[in-house]
């Protein structure tokens, strides 16, 4: 089979044996696999302490083909299913340790993340695998990452008691991961502000539901004309961004960080003064479970969550995807859709 694979900091594409299914493990044919903004981070070696040779990719699409031992207990061959649940804890969890019942399976200390689905099959544990309708086309891959992000996101607002009818930005409201927000939030009753660089990607937030839109260098004084919002969460890979998303806040807001910035972007400065005056709340989001991507699935389902696919490609062209991406040549996401050549 064909895999996208990191060595030595360089991308090749290799001819790989066909894995096994181990215990509770099903091996799924890989139809489509979305492209992350985080595998452009790992390819370019943007992150302190990411090996440098990897497998690639953790969002896609596929049947299930086989079964390893116990798996039929929770997915069946020939089933269509997307995996993914954002790479960081969709490999594993214990299901019994504090974290897990509490709903956070990636902060389980047995937690494996799944990478590897640049690929023409792919073995994944079966109990993170989720049921995906026909109804929904192979290009919605990114839901597994992108989406779910967003949507786990987006619950921490209820979470945190930011009420729907209440203003919340969403920071870089064009990209990969923002775009579902805006539709997420929308469609929760948030009254959204979408900030964005650029009159196209502006216009294109706007089409996706938002209640205003205001470019990254006006934001933070349209936010202090409406007294602050509620919440700000920020999907920006700059530390910029994750400023901005402070500033624009109103005193008690909540403030939720979900982009990585490239280690040398440096670290989040807040004065104390700052924190006094404000008493804000800031929390992190990281992806979600399984339980939310089934939620995420019945919400694309019903039409109310879409990708935008910008770029879509075969296996082999995933070195330009990621060009086009780093360039900016593209606004959503970018998805293999042939993963035969």
């Amino acid at each position: 089979m064909k895999a996208a694979r990191l060595i030595n900091g360089e991308l090749t594409i290799q001819e790989l044996p066909t894995p096994e299914p181990g215990n509770e493990d099903a091996l799924i044919r890989m139809t489509s696999a979305g492209v992350c903004h985080s595998d452009l981070h790992i390819v370019r070696g943007d992150w302190d302490g990411i090996p440098r040779s990897m497998p690639l990719g953790h969002e896609g699409i596929g049947v299930v083909e086989a079964l390893g031992p116990g798996a039929d207990r929770y997915i069946s061959v020939g089933d269509r299913v997307i995996l993914g649940l954002g790479g960081s804890g969709g490999g594993y969890w214990c299901g019994a340790c504090e974290y897990c019942l509490r709903g956070d399976p990636r902060l389980c200390s047995q937690s494996r993340g799944i990478m590897g689905t640049f690929s023409q099959e792919f073995t994944v544990w079966a109990k993170s695998l989720v049921k995906f309708p026909d109804s929904i086309s192979d290009e919605e891959a990114p839901l597994a990452c992108g989406g779910l992000t967003a949507y786990g996101a987006v619950k921490k607002l209820l979470k945190n008691h930011i009420l729907p009818g209440r203003p919340v930005a969403i920071i870089g409201a064009a990209g990969g991961l923002g775009h579902y927000a805006v539709q997420i939030a929308s469609a929760f009753g948030y009254k959204v502000i979408g900030v964005d660089v650029g009159e196209d990607r502006l216009k294109f937030v706007q089409s996706l539901g938002a209640h205003q839109v205001v470019s990254a260098d006006e934001a933070a004084e349209a936010a202090r004309a409406m007294g602050g919002v509620d919440a700000s969460i920020v999907f920006s890979p700059r530390i910029a961004g994750f400023q901005l998303g402070l500033e624009m806040l109103g005193r008690g807001g909540l403030w939720v960080g979900v982009g990585i910035p490239a280690s040398s972007e440096g670290k989040i400065e807040i004065s104390p003064w700052e924190f006094f005056s404000k008493e804000p709340r800031l929390v992190y989001s990281a992806v979600g479970n399984v339980q939310d991507m089934r939620e995420l699935v019945d919400l694309a389902a019903a039409g109310l969550v879409k990708t935008h696919v910008g770029r879509t490609a075969a296996l082999s062209e995933v070195g330009g995807v990621f060009d086009d991406l780093e360039a900016g040549r593209y606004v959503g996401r970018g998805v293999l859709t042939d993963m035969t050549k």
